[in-house]
């Protein structure tokens, strides 16, 4: 019987029957993610408002209520709410608001929880766009009454999802912090001057279908079916960022012949770009390839040119640093050794820099040659744990002594150490702590870019005062979200990050 209850569309000839009959209905929609009382007196207090009760639920891509949501898919969900015998149909809405089923099936009655009324508090401010749809079509907006229940604290409180020590963390944020407090923090973020400083990368993915090996020779056989490009490397930096900052620059190297130039100026809307041109050189192009099946890479192919930068160019960039890096409250460096950062520069930044943070990647192409030896007093630091093996040439040593270490011949205030899935590792060398935190996504979809999103937010976060504990989770919750897709092909959305904190703080 509850299959029946399961309409695919929203324009359905059952809704328009429905009104032709002079039935009153009504409408609740939301996530629905662990089905409990409040929920089932939401709908008995709805229902009571008209002759049909139908609810909508939000499919599992529109769900943002931070990594690993929903807990449960939308075909579970949907079966939940349609086995209770007070709900007359459940249908998938087809967006990240209810306005398209407002508009389509035209209810009399649009009911939301007690929790909606103050509207203030909606981060995503989709219920005043409803309020707005469900008026144009002669409908009402009723709120229903009684105690607010909330899933996300029900599944924070009874899920092993994470970590002892991340519980913990988060504790000790709840005392320090409500979620006014972070929403003002990050609010203020506004107020930063921030200057990206490292190589500008163009990553192309190239999905593709496996066809095998060729009849011929050993090799693998692909077929080219799509190919899209995103800004990787210091771009998808400044790109992030100025999602959270008004006053964003970025100081870069482009190729001889400004390849992916308009790309590049295009996805930099409102950030002030100073390039430098390397000679004999291209623009750096990363190009993946991807079995469009599985989502695997199977091959990388790089346009680039890793020698050091000639002379003039070399006192073109310092002069160019010299000159502005004391304008800037906060200083990213994204250095992937591809040339562009010299040790005379790295001296320059660490030595004029308020506030330096700093990511510096080891990759196929300088193993061995790329070393974090040329930058000291930094104030943050991110780095994989095969990256601090191979900068202090340690293959077993304990991870937090590495980083002790790492932090005191280097004086780098915070050492930050990812491990993939196991999440990160904090060390704030000034009160000798360390802080650790979940990874919060387990499905990570591709890994590209999470170092610099996550080094981006902990960096304004520190510099804006927050504690050591909120910085790294909030960083974490960034590079969660930023392994949702393929390269950096979303920047990190305000509201989405907000409403991650808000969920996992309840």
């Amino acid at each position: 019987m509850s299959q029946k209850k399961i309409i695919k569309s929203s324009s359905s000839k059952i809704f328009i029957n429905l009104k032709k009959r002079n039935k009153k209905v009504v409408l609740c929609h939301g996530v629905f993610d662990l089905l409990h009382y409040g929920h089932i007196s939401h709908f008995e207090q709805a229902k009571k408002f008209g002759d049909i009760l139908v609810v909508s639920i939000t499919p599992d891509n529109y769900v943002n209520k931070g990594p690993s949501r929903p807990a449960f898919d939308e075909n579970t969900r949907m079966n939940a709410i349609a086995a209770l015998k007070i709900v007359d149909y459940v249908i998938l809405n087809n967006s990240s608001t209810a306005i398209n089923s407002i508009k389509k099936i035209k209810p009399n009655f649009y009911c939301k929880g007690p929790d909606y009324k103050d509207h203030s508090k909606d981060l995503t401010k989709g219920i005043k766009q409803e309020i707005k749809a469900i008026k144009t079509i002669g409908g009402r907006i009723i709120y229903t009454k009684g105690q607010t229940f909330s899933s996300s604290n029900l599944i924070n409180s009874f899920s092993d999802n994470l970590s002892e020590q991340t519980k913990t963390n988060l504790n000790l944020i709840k005392k320090n912090y409500d979620f006014t407090k972070i929403q003002n923090l990050i609010k203020n973020f506004n107020n930063l001057k921030v200057l990206i400083i490292g190589e500008l990368i163009v990553d192309e993915y190239v999905f593709c279908d496996a066809l095998g090996k060729s009849g011929k020779d050993p090799f693998l056989v692909l077929k080219d079916i799509k190919s899209e490009k995103y800004l990787g490397g210091a771009g998808a930096i400044a790109k992030n960022l100025s999602n959270f900052c008004n006053k964003i620059s970025l100081f870069s190297m482009i190729g001889q012949k400004k390849e992916n130039f308009n790309f590049i100026k295009k996805n930099l809307k409102g950030v002030n770009i100073k390039f430098i041109t390397k000679k004999n050189s291209p623009t750096i192009l990363k190009k993946r390839f991807l079995d469009i099946n599985s989502g695997n890479k199977v091959l990388g192919v790089y346009q680039l040119n890793d020698d050091a930068l000639d002379f003039n160019n070399e006192k073109k960039f310092q002069k160019i640093i010299s000159e502005n890096i004391s304008k800037f409250d906060l200083v990213v460096v994204s250095d992937y050794g591809h040339g562009l950062i010299s040790n005379k520069i790295a001296r320059l930044i660490s030595k004029k820099s308020k506030f330096l943070a700093l990511n510096a990647q080891i990759n196929a192409a300088n193993i061995g040659f790329h070393s974090l030896n040329k930058y000291k007093n930094v104030d943050c630091i991110i780095i994989n744990e095969k990256e601090i093996r191979y900068e202090l040439r340690n293959r077993d040593g304990d991870i937090k002594v590495l980083m002790k270490k790492l932090s005191n011949d280097q004086n780098f205030k915070n050492v930050i150490v990812t491990q993939g899935t196991s999440g990160a590792i904090l060390f704030n060398k000034k009160k000798n702590i360390f802080s650790k935190s979940d990874a919060f996504e387990s499905k990570a979809v591709d890994k590209i870019g999470a170092g610099d999103t996550m080094l981006s937010l902990i960096s304004l976060c520190m510099k804006s005062g927050a504690t050591h504990n909120l910085s790294l989770l909030i960083g974490s919750l960034a590079a969660a979200l930023s392994v949702k897709d393929y390269g950096n092909k979303k920047e990190i959305n305000k509201v989405q990050l907000l409403k991650s904190i808000e969920n996992l703080l309840k």
